[in-house]
């Protein structure tokens, strides 16, 4: 984006999401790369951590391969449905807390988002990506999500956060350093409990 290279970031981004990509405009790429940063925040850092405090290696090990067969299989197109609701029931269960603790922590490396967190979470199609993702739309003042395309079929999905809908590099750039600071309070959370012990 910060090339003017409006392809080759729609081919960056759909590496990440599953959206159609070809059509974004600016926007739409910044936008799509915040919130699979805020649901990866989740998904790579948060509840592997979570899951490791709670049940050590196995449970790492159980989440990432709930997580994984979510990811692969777990989709509810009527296609599929029948094949992947057990992965993505169960990925749903066991991130219904870590999520909850990667949209606090997101708001906190923010130092904002807490009222788009809680207003617009519930929004969100999955009962728990809209937390870190309404947390980061609150934090940078965006709007995210709305109407997105898969597999060339508009989805008429709600919109997250109720500020400025134009994201650009730079917002990309607000959303990593927000990333940054709440890997460290989770770091910093994590070493204190283990002192503690």
């Amino acid at each position: 984006l910060e090339a003017a290279d409006l392809a080759a970031a729609r081919l960056a981004v759909g590496c990440i999401v599953g959206r159609d990509t070809a059509d974004l405009d600016e926007t739409g790429v910044a936008a799509a790369a915040i919130e699979s940063l805020a649901e990866s925040f989740n998904d790579g850092v948060v509840a592997p951590a979570f899951w490791l405090a709670v049940a050590g290696l196995p449970g790492l090990y159980a989440y990432k391969a709930v997580n994984t067969a979510d990811s692969m299989i777990g989709h509810m197109e009527p296609r599929w449905r029948a094949f992947g609701w057990a992965p993505a029931r169960t990925d749903d269960v066991m991130n219904w807390v870590p999520a909850r603790i990667a949209g606090g922590l997101i708001a906190l490396g923010g130092c904002q988002g807490w009222r788009i967190m809680w207003r617009d979470a519930g929004k969100h199609a999955s009962p728990n990506a809209g937390w870190p993702e309404a947390a980061i739309a609150g934090a940078l003042g965006l709007r995210l999500a709305g109407p997105i395309a898969y597999d060339g079929v508009m989805h008429d999905k709600p919109w997250i956060g109720g500020g400025d809908s134009d994201a650009g590099g730079e917002e990309i750039d607000r959303a990593l350093a927000i990333y940054v600071r709440a890997c460290l309070l989770l770091w910093l959370i994590a070493g204190g409990a283990l002192w503690l012990r």
